[in-house]
């Protein structure tokens, strides 16, 4: 493992596993509702599992909120510049849980990846303030409306991805999903959808259970 800076905050690092080129470039985005308190850390044991799959992974930090200087657009900023200083080579994937998967969901808008894999993601920052999820996060990452800040409001995506989300899941519900889903399709994306029932919103991204596996069955279908 390599840690790579792209900028002289302390949360603007990436990790990186295995070598290039292999089977490309998945660019990991932990979630956590932009808080501070969470890292990318959450998702090792999916690093792990993408690089014994022959991928390079690159598991990006960012600045977060509640005193991490991060919140809109800082945090975006942050992927677009990770993204970059990695100089991932074609096939480029970014998977994202939660908040990482409006971050993967903007980022495959802005940086030309070839897919997305958005699991439980958030999709329309204004929604989750007004129905107060996420214990008020979203109103403290975004504190004016911008619609830039949305994937739901930035479609077309403009590259598949596939979304993936649990009926159980208390903290992203999973309405949300299934209305960016059928917008998304309405603006010309191609997007896969699997929602799963009795699921809640961590085992998606625990590769020792059954629903990470949509997305590793998704990407070996696509990119081989």
């Amino acid at each position: 493992m390599e840690t790579v800076r792209y900028g002289a905050e302390p949360s603007q690092f990436a990790e990186l596993h295995g070598t290039a080129p292999g089977k490309g470039t998945a660019l990991l985005l932990h979630g956590g509702w932009w808080r501070a308190k969470h890292d990318l850390h959450q998702l090792d044991a999916m690093a792990a599992d993408l690089t014994d799959a022959g991928w390079r992974v690159v598991n990006i930090e960012y600045r977060r909120i509640d005193g991490d200087t991060g919140g809109w657009p800082q945090t975006l900023d942050d992927v677009r510049t990770a993204i970059r200083t990695a100089a991932p080579g074609a096939p480029s994937v970014a998977i994202g849980h939660s908040a990482g998967g409006q971050l993967a969901l903007l980022a495959g808008k802005s940086e030309g990846l070839s897919g997305v894999v958005a699991l439980a993601p958030i999709t329309d920052v204004p929604r989750c303030a007004a129905e107060e999820l996420g214990e008020g996060a979203a109103s403290l990452f975004l504190r004016d409306d911008d619609p830039a800040a949305s994937p739901l409001r930035q479609l077309p995506v403009g590259c598949p991805h596939l979304v993936v989300h649990g009926d159980a899941d208390v903290r992203v519900p999973v309405l949300h999903s299934r209305e960016y889903v059928t917008a998304a399709r309405a603006a010309g994306d191609e997007v896969d959808y699997v929602e799963l029932p009795d699921v809640d919103h961590f085992r998606l991204i625990d590769p020792a259970y059954e629903p990470w596996q949509h997305a590793r069955r998704w990407l070996a279908a696509r990119f081989g």
